[in-house]
């Protein structure tokens, strides 16, 4: 039994791709929700639904607790939970009309709640918006009666329906801006073993995520922030430092990954995490996300020092005119310099390349394999532009968006709102990009074992060994992407088409979202 049952929607087994690629992660945010509803006195428990079957287990977990409230919490440290596919939105309405059916008070909070909540207010009671601790924990109070002298529309951070049937949205509530204030988060309601072993199996070490910083105070005006928004609140490094020395302890993770938008913003904050994290010998390879402009040799040393082994960076496109449509507010240079920097320091670099952006044609596609080419990043995440509710971008294109305003699953990738190449092109130039950077990273292995043979790792003798099968894919692929260009070019010239052409004007701000392919965090530096 539980006075309050918190369960995820996002399945594993409605993910393609992520079953392919198998680097799952625990719901961070939704063990933090568990945390603080603990600390004010309630009961309870996770049904965390990311091995799970499909959606109909839950009812198992709803009979075994009787729960009186039903929160659906997603996690919005993920970037899968943020990209709010349509499958797991499917999910989340179905796990809350099974609640419902149960007699439970339902609630959803997250990206997708916060984005769309009158969707959810047709399954459920409330939608808590944008960060949920505080305002979840000041819900369930009143539902359980401990404030007798609150009413709903007194309570901040809600969408709910009034008495005719509207949607009303309370006062917002101000975020949080002492992290260190938050309980530690409720790791004991998760199947860690679970998630060690699926690990372990399929890549030999554990990766285990945490959260050092909430937000991100940079604008790229593609990218949905329906939570946080352009805020930057840091956890202090002693804060997180006496977590790790928990978590190795008890949970013992190989790897981590630190799931801010922007890990260590402020060199000095680095610098004194680093320290503290190497004297009380907790420090645990970690990979995380920064920005290109922020790789300056000193920042890079830093990094290095608090145990960073992989850094993703949103390098986006190699064509400087749609970086500034973007308003990202790097350049092609930094990029380049970025990966030099990482590279230098023993740090693999991963690229987000996003396709597809607003205006950009064959010239700008041309540009951004030559930035792969010359840096050569070791990971490689490819998307096309990704219009989510709540940015410039979509509110520029919603009205080209096609009947499908949402992937179904990560490996979707259908573009969404025309561009300048049809659907095909661009699944073709996603083929040929992979297979043009496999086959750089397979010659570069060739190239060390000739040099060196006696000092070739395994990995090397693997790439090596694919280089054939990578160079005749990348050829195939070449051809047929020169196939789908040409037809695109005649489709447009043809009178009446509706295929769209690549525009000659000027690239118009504009903005996308990014949604990494991404192949997850490498392994654990063994050195």
């Amino acid at each position: 039994m539980a006075d309050i049952l918190l369960a995820t929607s996002y399945h594993l087994e409605f993910d393609r791709k992520q079953q392919r690629i198998l680097k799952p992660y625990p719901p961070l945010a939704t063990l933090y929700a568990a945390a603080v509803l603990r600390r004010a006195g309630f009961s309870v428990a996770l049904y965390d639904a990311m091995f799970a079957p499909g959606e109909y287990a839950f009812d198992a977990a709803l009979l075994a607790h009787r729960p009186s409230i039903v929160v659906l919490y997603e996690d919005s440290f993920n970037w899968l939970s943020k990209m709010c596919l349509e499958r797991m939105r499917q999910a989340a309405l179905t796990l809350a009309d099974m609640a419902r059916a149960r007699g439970a008070i339902v609630v959803a909070a997250g990206p997708d709640a916060s984005d769309v909540p009158e969707i959810y207010l047709q399954h459920i009671d409330q939608v808590i918006l944008h960060e949920g601790e505080l305002t979840l924990e000041a819900l369930c109070r009143f539902h359980a009666g401990r404030d007798p002298g609150t009413t709903l529309p007194q309570i901040e951070g809600l969408a709910l329906r009034d008495a005719l049937g509207q949607v009303r949205r309370t006062p917002s509530r101000p975020l949080l801006r002492d992290l260190d204030g938050l309980p530690m988060p409720a790791w004991d309601l998760v199947d860690v073993e679970q998630y060690r072993q699926t690990w372990k199996r399929r890549h030999g070490y554990f990766s285990l995520n945490q959260i050092t910083t909430r937000g991100c105070p940079f604008r790229c005006n593609w990218c949905a922030k329906p939570v946080y928004g352009d805020v930057y609140h840091t956890r202090s490094p002693e804060n997180l430092v006496a977590e790790l020395a928990w978590v190795k302890q008890h949970l013992k993770p190989d790897h981590l990954w630190y799931a801010d938008d922007i890990l260590g913003l402020k060199k000095s904050w680095l610098l004194r995490f680093s320290e503290l994290a190497g004297r009380a010998d907790v420090a645990i390879p970690f990979m995380c996300q920064t920005r290109v402009d922020l790789m300056t040799a000193p920042n890079v040393a830093a990094l290095k020092r608090a145990g960073c082994v992989e850094a993703w960076v949103g390098a986006e496109s190699g064509a400087q005119p749609v970086l500034d449509a973007m308003e990202k507010g790097t350049s092609v240079a930094q990029i380049q310099a970025a990966a030099t920097h990482l590279k230098a320091a023993g740090i693999r670099v991963g690229f987000f390349i996003q396709f597809g952006y607003p205006g950009e044609g064959w010239e700008e596609i041309r540009k951004t394999r030559a930035l792969i080419r010359g840096a050569l990043p070791d990971e490689l995440g490819i998307s096309v532009s990704y219009p989510l509710p709540g940015t410039r971008f979509y509110d520029r294109v919603k009205a080209q968006v096609s009947d499908k305003t949402r992937w179904q699953d990560s490996d979707d990738l259908d573009p969404l709102f025309p561009g300048a190449f049809p659907r095909e092109f661009y699944q073709q130039l996603h083929r040929l990009v992979h297979s043009e950077f496999q086959s750089l990273h397979s010659l570069s292995a060739l190239e060390r074992l000739v040099r060196a043979p006696r000092h070739a790792s395994r990995q090397d003798v693997r790439r090596a060994f694919r280089l054939p099968l990578h160079v005749g894919r990348f050829v195939v692929r070449r051809a047929r992407l020169e196939q789908e260009r040409l037809k695109a070019a005649r489709d447009a010239d043809t009178p009446g088409s509706s295929a769209p052409s690549a525009p000659s004007a000027p690239i118009a701000s504009s903005c996308s979202s990014k949604v990494p392919e991404g192949s997850g965090p490498p392994l654990p530096s063994r050195s």
